[in-house]
Formats: structure tokens, sequence, C-alpha cells
């Protein structure tokens, strides 16, 4: 937002261990122990041992004013003496230890014993070769051949687990090295101004070197250590290393210390950054529910299976034909029941889809990926997909909505108001010197205005904006502002106030030849009139300037152009006598008393595709309020324009101050009742203070006024968005205005700075959904069919039509192949047609579950009717009945390749899941999901003409062949049959996947991996750790759910309701302060309790990676006491805990 003014400081930098000093006065040590001394000891030191800051420039060989002379063999020395500016990142982990990850899955662990148990059997032979007595439903057809091959079913199982172990492994792998090049992007994106041979450059903190002169301004993240040369008014967050929350001052010698520090604390932060977000997102709570009830069908299931298949065996074998024990063939009976345990097995493998958690991963990462091309930088991956439930978005009008390239169009000079730039001549030659150096020396030096790159461009506005359009005022009226800062170069002004949202103005002191001060002061217009006594006439000479002509002035001036949609700015000045001198820090006498040179009306533009996104948005069911620091009648104007209102619709435009009057009670406390009267409405908020931001943002999250929960995207680019940022369900930082602090806020960061990108991200979030819901009717028809093929056939014929390999590789298509066809279907406009899903709306809808059903009946029918009278149809032997290893059956071979070709044809049906007829629309936009189909189907072919025992599979003929293909073909037509029913008819579907309460992350489960698995990870496997970590988790998990349900949540229901907003404003570390002491408005006590709650709703605040020189920003630390940095991992997460 504003700028400090600019305070050049050392970085040095302390990574290399090794300690020669070289040619340099200073050896690494020496500068290490420096930098571990604070404030007024550091001043000492730097005394005693090296006389003055200058005094180390000489030892170090740079100069404060040049800086270094930047050549490539003086960085290469330094770099080598004094080590790099740079953490080396944490060891990825190995290909093998994914590979170990993925083989604790229960499942495939059951799979594995099961298979060495039937291994170890099928070479076991009994000495008594009597095996005839042994059991019945093993008469006749055991051959010498057939005993060898029992093997094989057991090593073909191994062979299918370690498949799935390779693909999920391999998938993790791909993951994390992608999510490592977005972190390295997100790095190499943070640049730093530093100056070199006398040029201010911008250079990758990585770059920075030992002796170099860095400039800060306001809301910079310090990326090294170092010493203050000069400055005005600096002061530093050091919460990230001392976890106290006030700003510290500097003044000039004493030594900053970000947050870089030897030891590299920095890896820590990352990982508590990304754990901000104690809820789940709306995805993976309703995924998880779903997975554990489709885990306990399944166990159910299987334990049935077993049971019976049992049952019926020893019931069969010992009671029907009354065979007795023999000892000798106990290996026989042990054999049967190890295949009846892998039958068993087989059917909780199909019934639990472990596909899931895979297709969320494949489809987040596919998006992210493609996001990057549409301007959109993740950096929380959950953040893509909940930007699909967004409904309502709250925008920051400078630089989102419009192209942030200000100019003065407008100017109220000299009792005159020219609506265009005025003819120099026009102006007297006293007002004209004042309006110069009131505009050239109090703005920042960094603002430039640059000739422009290509001919014929405009020119370049470097630095604020703002200041960049008053310096195009002065260019406009043909005078020159770079001869009047080389006479007043930046080490003469004498006092600077810098701008910041509680000021909002900004002032600098200059002292004249004849001693007097004289105070040149900028701000928002009706901030800064207030404070004026006079105003410069016609002849330049001041005049009185009562209240009733300021009212005059507003109404006649002000808001004349605050309807064209133009930004006020009063320029104003005044003169302080030399003694005696005024009393600098007493600010309200200061900036009192001025005198106004002119005001002026600013400009920006609207981006001209920003109105054709809100309405997108605005069909899409997306609220768009515009939040906003201007005057009422400017930002009324410029919604206007954007589309943001529409004259004549019943809506809100509310000034901060009068919201803040309407939202609170008498004793001054937020109540939600009064912000849920207010904000359906409200689409415009101006004059608006960050906290009132804030305010918003929570009131509508925490709202119970609508029947689904607001989810809210937020904008921001200024330091003090962050606590916004954050509060929001999802945080878009501008990519090129954005400041550190608020891009280390952000889920997203916008790389072009434009409101467009965000609808992009809208319909990439929503078509994460989308993908999720196709390949769940998918998997879920596949599971029902398969267990249920499973179930009964074991039940009737005492073995499964579809053996276990069959069932690992119909698995593999299921899960793997579908996940990666379904998951990267690229998003059509279509998705912006509808209004968001939100969080009650179940994950499987009345037309998917009609669909799941509907072919799930289909199937069924052709796979029994092929098991009872298949034989006959084909005229084939039977294969039901067959004992323990005869030779694979063409019978049971027509079944399994019928099964798998219906399945590749629901797979094209699956691609529609809201009842559409054309399955095949746009189906070539995506190379991946043909490539998989017609992949499958060779792979089919090949296992079936060549699989043989392994597969259980016989070569089928061709005629064989295409009345399996047509089956499947048949799944086509029976959609189009389904299509047709009116779901509405179908009243006794049950939906499932439905959220009710805010599903949060149980405490062990947080706990438990955060070491060994990085935040990326953590992101993606929240899910994968339910799932299926084990079949154990269950437990755990219903008592979470009792526990959520019992009565100790009840004040849960609506998060935050005991604490009320107030304690959190008013608590004194949130207090936007200016150097007065404050005084906390509760008792830090009556905090403590509620810390452990509100940690859910304020993230930890490091804001990470290195420390923000917030000028007097707000920090969001919840509670000193329970500082949130403490270094050890995980440390936010143990709130929870002392909630509970």
């Amino acid at each position: 937002m504003g700028d400090m003014t600019n305070s050049d400081f050392y970085s040095k930098n302390q990574r290399n261990e090794s300690s020669h000093g070289g040619e340099f006065g200073c050896t690494l040590e020496e500068l290490r122990s420096l930098m571990e001394l604070r404030s007024t000891e550091a001043v000492v030191k730097i005394k005693e041992t090296y006389g003055d800051t200058e005094a180390i420039c000489r030892r170090l060989k740079t100069s404060p004013i040049e800086g270094l002379p930047g050549t490539a063999p003086d960085l290469e020395k330094r770099k080598q003496i004094f080590g790099q500016n740079f953490i080396p990142p944490k060891k990825p982990k190995t290909f093998l230890q994914l590979v170990w990850e993925a083989l604790q899955d229960v499942t495939l662990i059951i799979l594995e014993i099961a298979a060495i148990i039937s291994l170890g059997l099928s070479f076991y032979h009994p000495p008594g070769e009597s095996q005839e007595g042994c059991a019945t439903a093993q008469a006749g057809s055991e051959d010498e051949g057939e005993a060898e091959a029992g093997w094989i079913e057991g090593a073909a199982i191994l062979l299918s687990v370690i498949c799935v172990v390779l693909v999920t492994a391999f998938n993790d792998w791909s993951k994390e090295k992608q999510f490592r090049g977005l972190q390295s992007r997100i790095e190499q994106e943070q640049k730093f101004t530093v100056i070199r041979a006398g040029q201010v450059v911008q250079i990758p903190v990585a770059e920075i070197v030992v002796g170099d002169i860095a400039q800060i301004k306001y809301g910079d993240l310090l990326p090294a250590d170092g010493l203050f040369i000069q400055g005005n008014d600096l002061k530093i967050d050091e919460s990230s290393l001392t976890g106290e929350s006030d700003q510290v001052r500097k003044s000039a010698a004493m030594e900053m210390q970000p947050l870089k520090s030897a030891e590299g604390g920095d890896a820590d932060d990352k990982k508590k950054a990304n754990m901000h977000k104690k809820e789940k997102s709306v995805l993976q709570g309703k995924l998880t529910k779903l997975a554990v009830q489709i885990g306990k069908a399944g166990l159910v299931m299987s334990a049935i299976t077993v049971i019976i298949l049992v049952l019926y065996f020893t019931v069969d074998t010992f009671v029907v034909n009354k065979k007795p024990w023999l000892p000798e063939c106990t290996p026989v009976y042990v054999q049967y029941f190890v295949k009846f345990f892998i039958i068993g097995v087989t059917v909780l493998v199909v019934a639990v889809p472990e596909g899931l958690p895979l297709a969320v991963t494949i489809s987040l990462a596919y998006s992210v990926k493609k996001m990057m091309k549409d301007n959109n930088l993740v950096r929380h991956l959950d953040a893509c997909e909940t930007m699909g439930n967004a409904t309502a978005i709250c925008s920051d009008k400078t630089g989102t909505l419009t192209t942030n390239r200000m100019t003065v169009v407008q100017a109220y000079l000299g009792d005159v108001h020219y609506k265009e730039i005025p003819d120099p001549s026009s102006i007297n030659a006293k007002t004209m010197e004042l309006l110069v150096n009131a505009i050239a020396i109090n703005s920042a030096y960094t603002t430039k205005i640059l000739p422009p790159e290509k001919e014929g461009a405009l020119p370049r506005q470097v630095g604020n904006k703002t200041e960049c359009g008053l310096l195009g005022f002065v260019l406009d009226l043909k005078q020159d502002y770079d001869a009047v800062r080389s006479q007043m170069p930046e080490e003469k002004l004498y006092k600077v106030y810098t701008f910041n949202s509680v000021r909002k103005s900004m002032s600098t002191v200059i002292k004249l030849p004849d001693e007097s001060f004289r105070m040149y002061s900028k701000g928002a217009s009706e901030i800064v009139l207030k404070k004026c006594c006079k105003i410069l006439n016609g002849s330049g000479e001041p005049r009185v300037f009562r209240p009733r002509d300021r009212d005059e002035m507003v109404k006649k001036v002000i808001e004349p152009m605050a309807c064209d949609g133009l930004r006020t700015i009063c320029v104003a000045y005044r003169d302080f006598p030399s003694s005696p001198e005024p009393d600098w820090d007493n600010e309200n006498d200061i900036l009192n008393d001025l005198t106004c040179i002119c005001v002026v009306g600013i400009e920006d533009p609207v981006r001209p595709e920003v109105p054709e996104a809100i309405r997108k948005c605005q069909r899409a069911g997306i609220t768009v309020r515009m939040v906003t620091g201007d005057n009422i009648n400017t930002a009324r104007a410029i919604a206007i324009k954007c589309g943001i209102i529409h004259p004549g619709e019943d809506f809100l435009c509310l000034e901060g101050k009068e919201f803040n009057q309407r939202i609170r009670n008498e004793k001054g406390e937020i109540e939600q009742e009064r912000i849920d009267k207010i904000w359906p409405k409200l689409r415009v908020l101006a004059r608006s203070s960050p906290t009132d931001k804030h305010t918003l943002v929570k009131g509508i999250i925490d709202s119970t006024h609508t029947e689904q929960r607001q989810v809210v995207a937020v904008t921001g680019d200024g330091t003090n968005d962050g606590p916004a940022l954050k509060k929001a369900d999802v945080g878009f930082a501008m990519g090129i205005a954005g400041t550190d602090v608020a891009k280390e806020a952000s889920d997203i960061i916008l790389t072009d700075d434009n409101f467009s990108s965000i609808v992009k991200a809208v319909m990439w979030g929503r078509n994460v959904y989308d993908s999720i819901s196709k390949f769940l009717q998918f998997q879920l028809t596949v599971n029902v069919v398969a267990v249920i093929v499973a179930f009964t056939g074991a039940c009737i014929t005492q073995d499964s039509p579809l053996k276990a390999v069959q069932m690992l590789w119909v698995n593999l298509i299921m899960d793997t192949f579908a996940s990666l066809a379904l998951a990267t279907e690229p998003p059509t406009e279509t998705l912006l047609l509808r209004k968001p899903y939100g969080r009650n709306k179940p994950l499987i809808s009345r037309t998917m579950m009609k669909n799941i059903l509907g072919h799930a009946v289909y199937q069924l029918t052709l796979i029994f009717t092929l098991l009872f009278v298949g034989e006959k149809m084909f005229e084939i032997d039977s294969g039901r009945n067959a004992p323990l290893h005869s030779p694979p059956s063409e019978h049971y071979t027509i079944i399994f390749n019928t099964f798998v070709m219906m399945q590749l044809f629901n797979e094209i049906n699956a691609r529609k899941i809201h009842g559409e007829r054309n399955v095949f629309d746009g189906i070539f936009r995506n190379p991946i999901f043909c490539t998989i189909v017609l992949g499958t189907f060779a792979i089919q072919i090949v296992i079936v003409q060549f699989g043989g025992k392994p597969f259980s599979c016989s070569p089928l003929q061709l005629d064989q062949w295409m009345w399996c293909i047509f089956i499947g073909l048949g799944e086509l037509v029976w959609g189009q049959v389904i299509a047709t029913i009116p779901t509405s008819r179908l009243k006794f579907l049950k939906e499932a996947g439905r959220l009710t309460q805010k599903e949060e992350i149980p405490e062990e489960e947080l706990n438990e991996d955060v070491e060994e698995i990085d935040h990326a990870e953590r992101e993606l496997r929240r899910g994968q750790i339910l799932w299926f970590r084990g079949l154990n988790r269950i437990q755990t998990q219903i008592r979470v759910v009792k526990a959520f349900r019992s009565s100790l949540y009840e004040g849960l229901e609506k998060p935050e309701s005991r604490t009320s907003i107030h304690n959190f404003m008013a608590h004194p570390e949130f207090r936007i302060e200016d150097s007065q002491p404050h005084i906390p408005l509760i008792d830090d006590t009556d905090l403590e309790d509620d810390a452990a709650l509100k940690q859910n709703s304020s993230p930890p605040s490091s804001l990470n990676k290195n420390n923000s020189a917030i000028d007097s920003g707000i920090n969001l630390t919840t509670d000193t006491s329970k500082s949130a940095t403490s270094s050890s991992p995980g440390s936010p997460i143990h709130s929870l805990e002392t909630s509970l």
C-alpha cells in the first residue's frame, strides 16, 4: 500500500560454516556473533569493534550509496567466503521409501499373507498319497500337471500386488516432484531490491550476498539479517523470531533480524503455514465419509462370504458326507480354507475404492498444472477445489477490477475546478512551485515514471501507483520532479510519516534554508481537508478556509469527482518556526492547521475484461462484493461500471464507519445477528479498514442465515489484507502488485492480478468436483457388481466366478486407469451455468444414484445369465463346481471378459453426471481418456488370449469375443434408456456422501504423520490416511463422530459461537495502534480459554519465510502465551486438545 521511505540495510549472510575472512575485514564468525546480539547491545558492539556502520561497509568493500560493484568474480568470491542466502530444501523421499509406504496398505498386506500361505501349501505334498478319501469336490480331475501349477495363483496375486504398489509409489513420486517444482517457483518469484553499482535492481532473494545494500519498503519480508543504515519510521514485526507480536521500532545502526537464522529455522515454518486449514475441504470431508461407509459394507460382505464358504464346505464334507477328519488330509483342507480366505479378501479389495484418493490427487495435480496457464499459482492444493464451491467473492478494487494505472484527470487549483489537465501558464508560479515540491518530495523516492519500453506504449509506472499518478500530473504540467528530488535528496528529509491504513495520509518534513521547517502532506481528500484551515487562492495567497467552505467544496468539487469514479487526493502543506522545534511525535498537533494547495481527481480505469467476468460469476451463483478504501461515491461509480450493482436493484453500499455502527451493539461488540441483517444485500463497502474487511469475511463465513454455509473467496494485495486472506476459504493474492506478506497469507496467487483469472479458478474448482463425481459414478457401479457377483457366486457355486487375480486387474482398471481418464477431463464453460453445490449437497446425486443402480442391474442380469445358462448358449463346458486345481474354463473366461467390456463402455457413460444424452461430447478434447480406453482394451485381449493359468483364462474364439463386445456396447444403449427415466419419479433413491456438520480432522490423525509426510503430502494424504490406512481406523472414526455429536460440541455447531468476534478484534494484538501504548480491552486471562478455539479461526501467524517490515500493520497471533510460532513441528495442532 504505502511506501516506507526506502530504508537501506545491509544483508549479511551466515550460511556457510567455513570462516576464512579472506580479503574482507570481517570473518563469518564475527558477522554471525554480531547478528546474535539485539538492539542496543549490537550498537555498542559495533562502536567497540568497528567504529560505525561506515567502517563495516569499508571492511566489506561496499559503499552505502553505490552498493556493490556487482561484477561476477566479486559476487562469486563473496558467495564462497560467506555462503549463499538460501536454505537447502529437505531431501525428497526416495522412490523406495514411497514403495515401502504404499506397502503399508492393510488390504494389500492381507492379500500378501494369503498369497504366501497359498504358495507354501501348493509346494507341500503330504506323505500319505491316499488323498482320495479327503474331499469330495476334488474328485477325479486332479492330475499331476495341475498339482504342479498350484503355485501360480499365489504368485500371480503377489505380482499384481507389486503392480499396485509400484503404480501408487510412482504417483506419489510424481506428485511430490510437481509440488517441489511449484514450491521452487513460488520461491523464485520472491525478488528483492538492492543497489548495485549505483543502480537499483531487483534480484531473486537467493542471489543476495554479504555486503549488498538493500532497499526495503512497506510490507516487505526481509530476506536476510542486516544492519540498518538509514530510513524513516521503520518498524519490523519480529514475531516469527521472538514470539512478541508488537512491531519493533528500528533506528539507524541497529541491526535487523528477520527470520533467516543460521540454523535455517525456516523449514518448520513452511510446514506450519500449510497446515493452517484445520477444517477439511468440503470434498475431502464428503469423500472420507463415503469411503468409510463403503469400507464397512465391503468388510461385512467379505466376512459373510468367507463364513458362508467355510460353513458350506465343512457341513458338506463332514456332516452330509460324514467324512472323518484325517490328519493326512489336513493340508488339503487348509488349502481349501486359504482359497476361501483369498476369495473373501478379493471381495474386500474390490469393494474398497482405493482409487478415490488417487483420483482426487490426479485431478488436483492436473488442475494445478493447467491453472498455471490460466495465471493461477496454487499454493494450497485444496484451495483449487474449494473455489468450485465459492458463493461469494470479496474483491479489492484497485488493481484487481481496475488496471492500476492511475492518471490525474481533474483538478481543483486556485479556486478553479478544471475538468481536464489545466494549461501550465494559467497557474500562479508560487502555487506551481509549492505543488511540484509537495508532490515530488512527499512521495517514496522509489516511485518514478520511466519512458515506455516499446515505441508508442504508455510510460511505465514504477512504485506506488497513486504517487505515479501525481508525478504524471507534474509531468503533464510540463514540470520536472527529478530536479526537485536531486536538490533535496532522501538523506536530507527531516522526518517522514509513512502512509498506512490508519492515517490515510503521508507527510514529509524538510528543513528550509532559513532553518525553519516545512511539512508537505497528501492523502484522502475528506481526511486532509478536515485538517486544513487555509487554502491557496488564484494569486497563490492563502485565504481562510472555514468548515462551511469545506462543506461547500465537498458538495461542489469532491462529490462530483467521486461520482465520475475518480479517487480524490488532497495536497497540502504547513510551515513551522525553527524554534521552539515542534514535538514531532505528537502527530495530532503536527497534522493540523494545514494549507490546502489543490485537490486532484485520479482515475483508475476499469479493466476491459472485468464486466464480462463479473457477469459470469453472477450467472454461476457467486455474489461479487467490492471492498475498497475509496470514497463511497467513487466506489459506487466503479461498481456500476463493473456490473457489481445494477441501477434499480435493491442493494446496500456502506462506508466502513456506518458498517461498524450497524453491526455493533451498545457496548461496541460485534453481533452476528446484526451482520446477518446486512451482508446479504451489501455489495460495496467503501472507506473500509483492513479490520472491516476481516470482520465482513468472518461475518459471512460464520453466518447461519442461509441453509448453505457461505464459501468466501477474498482478493488482496496489501500487507494489511493478511488477516482477511487467511480467514477466507480461499485467499487470492496479487502476483504483481501484492506484498510478500499478502502472498504468504494467500492460497492462490494471481500472476496477472486480473479478476477474470478468478473466474478461471472457479471453473477449474468445479471441474475437480465433477471429475471426482464422474469417477465415483463409474467406480461404484463396478464395486456393486463385482461384490455381488463374487458374493452370490461364492455362495451358490462355492467359487467366485471372478478370480482373485482377475479382480485385481479389474481393480487396476477401475482405480488407477479410470481415475486418470476421468480426472483429467478439461473444464468447459457450461460449468459456470449452474449454482455452486455448497457443503450439504451430497457427492452422489439422485441422478448419479440412478445411473449406478441402473447400470448395475444391467450388468448383474447379464453376468448371472452367463453364469447359469452360458454354457448352453455357447455350447461349452460348464465352469461351475470345478475342483481345486482345475484348468481355467472358457465359461468363466467369457464372464470375466464380458465384465471388463461392460466396464470399458460404462466408462464412456460415466463422463456425464447430470443426465446428459450425448456422452461422446468433447471426448476428443481429452486424449488421455481415449488412450486409456484403447490401451485397456488391448491389454484385455492379451490377458484373455495369453493369460492362461495365472489369470485363470483360456483363449476365446472370435465369435465369443464378438458377443462380449456386443454385450459391452449394450451399456451405451442402456445408458440412453436410463437417461429417459425422469429422476424426479425415483423418490426412493438415497443420496450419499453428505456433509452435515463441519467435520474437523480428529486430533490423532493430524498429529500422526506430521513428521514423515511433508506438507504437499499432508494436503493429499489427509484423505488417504483415513481411507484404508487400516480398517481399525474405522473405529476411531466412529469414536470421533460420536464425540462430535455429543454435547461436548454443541457449541461448535456454529464455529466460534461462544467467542464473540469482539474479543477477537479487541484483542490487544489486533488493535491497529500507532505508537500509542495500547491498553488491552479485555483481560488477557479470559482470552486464554478462547485461544484454543480461535486457533481454528485464525491460522498461526508464522508470516513465514522471513519477517515483515510492517509499518504498523496488524498481526494475527491469537495469543502470545500460546505463541503459535514456537518451532516445534506441528505446534498449531496441539491447540485442539486443549479445546477438547
